[in-house]
């Protein structure tokens, strides 16, 4: 019996890859006509543009130029929609990328304290103060360190938004057993209860203009490094991020 089971899993294991695999092709391939519709769109717009100056020079008629105005501002339009409907199709195969780790020893307290120095001017910017409390020793994980500045960029990010007026983020590491913990907090709106089990599905997002992969993406990555990522909020005063990764025997 465990076998039947440990067969099927297996099976449905390999659809997955296999689903995968054509959903990652077919958004390739409206990836091929969408930056020929991009293109074409520019070369049209610049055309009207020259024919409304054209117009305007030679007979100075005010409804032709307005013809040309709203038609250049429906292409506009346009432009902007298929810009996002090209930076979904990125974040979907952002997704989908199922390279190889590229692993090595880190310490995720050098790691943070890079990342915390990036994005300083950044949360300036936006009225928030870092505060950061590191562990004292090293913590040494087995790690795409690529991969892990992503998600931790992500969170950082979804932390300023989270803080419009400004706020406090703050950043902590620790050990416990033998995971390294990095903690990621804001003072910002907080989460309702009904939308926190669903911020690490695809495509959630309450953000108007949020392509709701960021989140997920981040729970694929700490969980290939056999981590794990877990949110704690309360609506009003702000949302805590727990990052556990295994550190290097």
């Amino acid at each position: 019996m465990p076998d039947k089971i440990q067969k099927s899993k297996n099976e449905n294991i390999g659809q997955l890859e296999m689903l995968g695999r054509l959903t990652g092709q077919l958004a390739h391939e409206i990836k091929n006509p969408l930056s020929t519709i991009k293109v074409n769109l520019k070369l049209i717009s610049e055309d009207l543009n020259d024919l409304s100056s054209a117009e305007s020079a030679s007979t100075g008629q005010n409804a032709a130029n307005q013809r040309f105005a709203r038609a250049i501002r429906k292409i506009a339009v346009i432009q902007k929609e298929t810009d996002r409907l090209e930076q979904i199709l990125d974040s979907f195969l952002r997704y989908l990328d199922r390279d190889e780790l590229r692993l090595a020893s880190v310490d995720v307290n050098e790691l943070i304290s890079d990342m915390i120095d990036f994005y300083t001017p950044q949360a300036y910017s936006s009225s928030v103060t870092i505060r950061q409390s590191l562990y004292n020793k090293s913590l040494i994980c087995r790690l795409d360190a690529d991969m892990l500045k992503q998600v931790i960029l992500n969170l950082f990010i979804n932390a300023q938004q989270a803080m419009s007026e400004g706020g406090e983020l703050m950043i902590r590491t620790s050990q416990q057993g033998k995971d390294a913990v990095i903690q990621i907090s804001d003072t910002g709106c907080g989460i309702s209860p009904e939308r926190l089990p669903h911020i690490f599905d695809a495509y959630y997002s309450s953000r108007p203009q949020g392509r709701g992969l960021g989140l997920p993406t981040a729970k694929k990555i700490i969980e290939s490094h056999g981590g794990t990522i877990e949110v704690d909020s309360v609506l009003g005063k702000g949302t805590s991020f727990t990052v556990r990764l295994p550190i290097k025997a």
